[in-house]
């Protein structure tokens, strides 16, 4: 009996259970200790991987880009030629910012990559009126490449073909009236289109430069003064 009553107290509280269970319920810190580690570490880890967010080179802004061109290229190297792709790709935020980037690699998907990290990091910024058009019309002019951009009245569309018009959908404008007088080669197409854009310049900034005021620029173009501060007050840039 002393035996039977021996065995009872140094028996563990839980119920009996197979050597192998035990170790486990003891290390989990009580009965359902494997299975609660369990569901907290998976569902931990399925919260931190749903906080994370893909992230983009320029502070997680979304950008808007534009395969323009794909050319198969070839090096002749001894025993045959080499051959490889080059991507040139337009890049922009849809809100004034653009930029251009070339690339080239063995395969295309590589290729786009480099044009694509090369447009991020030449991108400029073009003033629009009323967040639309262009303050002005423009002459681009690069190599053979001879291209004219013109302001366009709201509802008119953009009225450009080929990469002029990658251009301008990955800068944000709606309305702009386009031609192109020198070569169809897209590299210096688009190069002439840049350099066209780059001259752009706003009433704002033409009056901090002058330092007068962007009515008084607005005025002497025949507007009355009400009218002129109307229109100065709608500038934003």
């Amino acid at each position: 009996m002393a035996d039977e009553v021996q065995n009872v107290e140094g028996a563990p509280e839980a119920a009996p259970a197979p050597e192998g269970q035990a170790p486990r319920r003891g290390r989990g810190g009580g009965a359902g200790g494997p299975g609660g580690n369990r569901g907290g570490r998976d569902g931990g880890g399925r919260g931190r991987r749903d906080d994370r967010r893909p992230r983009d080179d320029d502070g997680g802004e979304e950008l808007i880009e534009k395969l323009v061109h794909i050319n198969r290229v070839s090096k002749t190297v001894k025993g045959g030629k080499r051959f490889g792709f080059a991507a040139l790709v337009v890049v922009g935020d849809g809100k004034g910012r653009a930029g251009f980037g070339h690339g080239k690699a063995r395969e295309v998907p590589e290729a786009i990559s480099k044009a694509t990290a090369a447009a991020k990091k030449s991108m400029i910024r073009v003033p629009l009126r009323d967040g639309r058009t262009l303050h002005h019309d423009g002459l681009g002019h690069f190599g053979a490449g001879l291209v004219t951009v013109r302001s366009a009245p709201a509802g008119t569309g953009i009225i450009a073909g080929g990469p002029m018009r990658a251009v301008f959908e990955s800068l944000g404008v709606a309305d702009v009236v386009t031609k192109s007088n020198g070569t169809s080669n897209p590299y210096n197409m688009i190069r002439a289109t840049f350099e066209a854009l780059g001259e752009q310049t706003s009433p704002k900034s033409v009056a901090q430069r002058r330092g007068k005021k962007v009515s008084d620029l607005i005025k002497r173009g025949g507007a009355s003064d009400r009218a002129a501060e109307a229109e100065a007050a709608a500038v934003t840039e």
